[in-house]
């Protein structure tokens, strides 16, 4: 399990409540919940933390990662 930094976790804040992070076990866990009161959580993918909103999470994965690579691949215009 990857374990992050306590340097890098007194910067880094939940982007939905603001609020400080803890992490509990593979995922950090905002310390205040959001408006219904539940308390956000983000995977650590290979040591790296994925901040991401839960809804813009989920559009990012359904996009997939090979349409991100066809457009970074492509030469720069002119």
């Amino acid at each position: 399990m990857p374990k992050i930094s306590p340097e890098l976790l007194s910067v880094l804040r939940c982007p939905v409540t603001g609020s400080l992070l803890v992490q509990e076990g593979e995922e950090l866990v905002a310390t205040a919940g959001d408006e219904s009161g539940v308390r956000p959580r983000y995977a650590i993918e290979d040591g790296i933390p994925l901040l991401l909103p839960p809804e813009l999470l989920a559009a990012a994965a359904s996009a997939g990662s090979d349409q991100h690579d066809a457009t970074t691949a492509a030469p720069p215009a002119g």
